[in-house]
This record gives C-alpha cells, structure tokens and sequence, in this order.
C-alpha cells in the first residue's frame, strides 16, 4: 500500500495581517495622510506657518471646530445627524449671559442651568427621533428654527438688541474664565485653554468607541437600528445619550467663546453645523452610519484649521478656503469609501 500525504490549507484566520491592512481598518488614516499633506503645503509655502505664534493660532482655530467635530462624530456613527448643533452654542452662552448680566446670577450656577438647558433639548431631540421615526435631519432643522427664533426673540425682549454683553462684571467671571477662556504660556507663547478642551474631549470619545460596551452600541445602531433592537441593544437610550453629547459640546464651545469675548450674538454658531459635519466627514465618518473615528474627527478639524490660517499666512483671498472644503469634502467621501470596502474585506 502505499500512503498519499494530504496537504491541509493553513487556516487564513491564523495568518498574520499585514501593516497595511492594519492600517486600513483604521477610519482615521485617511484624513492622517491629509493633514500631513496641508501642514507640509504651508510650512514650505508660507513663513509664519510653523512660528509659535502660527502654531497657536492654528490649533486654536481647530480647537472649538474639534470640540463640535468629535461629539457630532460619534452622533454620525450612530446613523443620527445635528443640525442644531451650531445655534445650540449660541443658545447655552445667551442662557448663561442672560442670568448673569440681567438677574444678577453668579456665573458658575448659570453655566450649569445653561447645561441643564442643553442636555434637555438634546434629550428631546433624541426621544423625538426615535419615537416619531422622523429623520434626524427633519426633527433637529426643526429645533434649529425654534432655538434660532428663541435666540433672537427673548435677547431682543430682554436687552432691546440682539447682543448680550458686561459679563466681566459678573459675579465668577474671573474663576470660570480660568477654566474655558484662559490661555497657558508656552516658550512665550500663549496657548489657548480650549485646545486641552479639544484634545481631552477626542481621547474620552476615542476611548468610549473603542473600549466600551456603549462604544459597541453606537456602532451597532449605526447598522441598523432593527438588527440591534433584536440583539438587545438600547437603541432609544444609546441615541438619546448621543444628542446629549452633541449638545454638551455645544454648551463647551458655548462657554468657551462666551468666556473669551464677554459677550455674545444672538445669531452665533449658525451654518457651523454643516462645518461639524464636513470636519467629521474628513475624518472618516460614512455619512451612512456605522463607521468613523472620534480621533479621526479631531484630525478633521485640525485640517481646517490649518488650512484656514495657513492661507491666511499665504496672502490669499478668503474664498480659496470654501474650494478647499469642496475639494476636501469630495476626497474624504471617495476616500472613505474606499477604505471602508477594503476594510471590510480584511475583516472577513
């Protein structure tokens, strides 16, 4: 007799990934390579790009961008959108402003009944979505309105303008300032406290995504809202806490710029809803759902800000900039995509 060896196919789930397809798991890498391509641009196109000075200014332009584009990201990974997002800033600094310089409040108890305001309308925004079965899009262009009108409607009443200002004088202002509206001196340089904010909100939404069991929920509803439902997944909790999120960012970058100037507009933040969106679209968030990175996001933003001040260092007009995001935001859905399907097929 004689023995036929039988050769057995190594198991392909056994088989070491390379680095690249380590690399395209990852929603983030995209929006990486497009941020060292915008920094390398600038520092050899410009001359005060990479001085301290420059350095700052950039990283504070992304800074508040960044703080919007992380919890908006997380929003979008979870199938929802915001689009009262960016009044949501104007509306948390004028509760704040209001009880200050018109009731006499001290500023530290207004900035939490402003918070209480914000995580209530996100709240409701997301119990509207998910009990009426109405798009987020439609429900929150419906809060934006209403929080707009609101804005414009009580400060007028209450200040016969629609500015709200004196908070210098306030009661707290020196303390809360330290926390939202300082600066920390580096090498002579100052450097404004809210990229900390910025850097510290993308690492706690960075680890939530990625170590957590609600981390899994949103990616999960991001699916599909039926097929978590039936794997016991809180759909209703998980997306309500997200709009509450997003309105948390809101009432940061709220106080931050409310803080900073001493006063606020009532018709502040409108349109930076959309710019939330694009920087978390650059950073690789599927406008679909499902797929992103809060770090990605935070990347997102520093392109803007990088791109921004960096023509602004290059002595170009203004409108480049809005061609820039046209070109950026086209390339990062293209790009997503592509790293979404190639991802998908490493995975299997």
């Amino acid at each position: 007799m004689t023995s036929t060896a039988v050769q057995v196919a190594p198991d392909e789930r056994l088989a070491k990934s390379g680095l690249w397809d380590r690399l395209v798991v990852r929603p983030e890498i995209g929006a990486l390579l497009g941020a060292l391509l915008v920094f390398v641009f600038f520092s050899v196109f410009t001359n005060d790009f990479l001085s301290p000075l420059g350095v700052s200014n950039w990283l504070d332009d992304a800074s508040t961008l960044g703080i919007m584009a992380v919890v908006v990201a997380l929003l979008m990974i979870g199938g929802e959108f915001d689009l009262s997002a960016g009044v949501m800033t104007a509306s948390t600094s004028l509760v704040t402003a209001i009880l200050t310089t018109q009731a006499g409040m001290n500023v530290w108890p207004a900035l939490l009944i402003s918070l209480a305001f914000a995580l209530g309308v996100g709240a409701v925004n997301g119990w509207l979505v998910i009990r009426t079965g109405l798009p987020s899009f439609i429900v929150t262009l419906g809060t934006f309105l209403a929080l707009q009108g609101l804005n414009l409607g009580v400060t007028r009443v209450v200040t016969g303008t629609v500015q709200v200002s004196g908070m210098r004088s306030a009661s707290g202002y020196e303390s809360t300032g330290q926390l939202f509206a300082s600066t920390i001196d580096v090498g002579g340089t100052a450097f404004p406290v809210s990229i900390l904010w910025w850097i510290a909100l993308a690492a706690v939404a960075a680890w939530i995504l990625v170590r957590t069991r609600f981390g899994n929920w949103i990616f999960a509803v991001g699916g599909s809202s039926l097929s978590s439902r039936a794997v016991g997944v809180p759909v209703l909790r998980t997306k309500v806490l997200l709009f509450m999120g997003t309105a948390f960012g809101a009432w940061v970058v709220g106080s931050i710029n409310l803080l900073r100037n001493a006063s606020v507009q009532a018709n502040q933040g409108i349109g930076l809803e959309f710019q939330y969106i694009i920087a978390a679209v650059i950073g690789g968030c599927l406008l679909t759902g499902g797929f992103g990175s809060a770090v990605g996001a935070a990347i997102g933003a520093l392109i803007f800000g990088m791109a921004r001040q960096g023509i602004v260092y290059a002595q170009w007009n203004n409108d480049w900039f809005m061609l820039f995001l046209g070109v950026m935001l086209l390339a990062a859905v293209l790009v997503n995509n592509t790293f979404r399907r190639r991802a998908e097929r490493v995975r299997r």
